[in-house]
């Protein structure tokens, strides 16, 4: 395996970094925090001008034409600079799906405005993270002229500014499809659920009597736990890659504040007990990258990841408190200030910690695959 990036991919994360780092700057990220929007539209539309929203995108529909490690090289630094722009329910949760499953009618209406910044997407998926008791869910009824919808989601993902979601509905004779639907339809309401400084995250989605075309299935009908499965495999990769700019950017910025911040007449990073934590904070990041890259890799090349991707969210989840905490403790009492920058990589760490599963969730699963094959946690030492 060969975990080296191309000349464009390396060119792509520089692109990417300059443009997160020259917006999303502390002083910009504390003002904005004080206002009312969602999100940094300003930055959105210079992602779509400098190409990166279409990074993933096919060529004929606008984009691109790349695949997930270029996404995934975009995601990382969104998370270095904890930038509040919806880009992994965008590009990640509604964009894959509809290039992997949908028709090139579909591609060109939902893919092609979101290239050029006129559009976001997301899917309603979080219930398959939830215990069975809090699930909820969506009813279709079928008829001549297409179908009509019922039910209601909590926790869709930037659901509050999706202009389309994709969401999950199952048939009386219990076979469950995906449907892209039109937020603004009628009998769609929408409730955003402001959670953190990081705005409208998430929203609930409730369904009354929506009725769809036939252009709305995603795939075929029925088919909907394959691409669920599916999605949730690049979902939990791409939160690997924002959760790994998170960490890496906290801990750097512990480690200079550490050693700036003195205590007796010495910097504070050179008491024993701040360095280990730094050291442990350091190896948590490492294996963090090491695992996601392996994931990462594995999936891109098209061979069986589960398994590697369950343990590489599962350090996303368990590293990511060990560092993030380590971040906040060792900045002290400045650090629980919610308008101080490290607090931002708490809230946002945190958050990606419980979506789609979190550790625990991940260990759990991963269990259940090596009980069903014992061979599956072989699978990466053979390559």
């Amino acid at each position: 395996m060969d975990f080296s990036f191309s000349e464009d991919q390396v060119a792509i994360r520089e692109l990417a970094y300059q443009i997160f780092t020259d917006r999303s700057t502390d002083a910009f990220q504390l003002e904005f925090s004080r206002t009312d929007q969602a999100y940094d539209d300003s930055l959105w539309t210079t992602l779509a001008e400098q190409g990166l929203l279409g990074i993933g995108i096919p060529e004929h529909c606008g984009g691109a034409g790349l695949g997930l490690i270029e996404t995934c090289l975009v995601l990382e630094e969104q998370g270095r600079r904890v930038a509040p722009i919806p880009l992994f329910s965008s590009l990640v949760l509604g964009a894959m799906p509809i290039i992997e499953f949908g028709t090139e009618a579909q591609q060109q209406q939902y893919l092609s405005p979101l290239a050029a910044g006129e559009l976001k997407l997301t899917a309603a998926i979080s219930e398959i993270a939830m215990p069975t008791a809090i699930q909820q869910g969506v009813s279709a009824t079928k008829s001549d002229d297409g179908w009509a919808l019922t039910g209601s989601l909590d926790c869709v993902q930037d659901g509050a500014v999706a202009n389309f979601i994709l969401v999950p509905a199952t048939d009386a004779s219990g076979n469950s499809s995906i449907f892209i639907i039109d937020s603004q339809a009628s009998g769609v309401s929408i409730q955003a659920q402001e959670i953190s400084l990081l705005g409208p995250w998430s929203a609930a989605l409730s369904l009354s009597d929506v009725t769809v075309n036939a252009d709305a299935l995603l795939g075929a009908e029925g088919q909907a736990p394959a691409i669920i499965h599916w999605l949730e495999q690049y979902a939990n990769v791409g939160q690997c890659a924002m959760q790994t700019g998170i960490c890496e950017e906290a801990m750097r910025r512990t480690a200079t504040y550490t050693s700036e911040r003195e205590q007796f007449g010495v910097p504070i990073g050179s008491f024993q007990a701040l360095a280990m934590r730094m050291a442990d904070s350091y190896i948590d990041v490492e294996a963090m990258r090491s695992t996601f890259w392996l994931a990462l890799w594995r999936l891109g090349e098209g061979l069986p990841a589960e398994a590697e991707i369950r343990a590489a969210k599962w350090w996303a989840c368990d590293g990511a408190h060990r560092v993030i905490h380590t971040a906040q403790h060792l900045h002290a009492g400045i650090g629980a200030d919610v308008e101080y920058p490290i607090h931002r990589f708490y809230l946002w760490a945190k958050q990606l910690s419980y979506c789609l599963g979190n550790g625990s969730h991940q260990l759990e699963q991963l269990g259940k695959l090596l009980a069903a094959d014992d061979s599956v946690g072989y699978a990466a030492i053979e390559i």
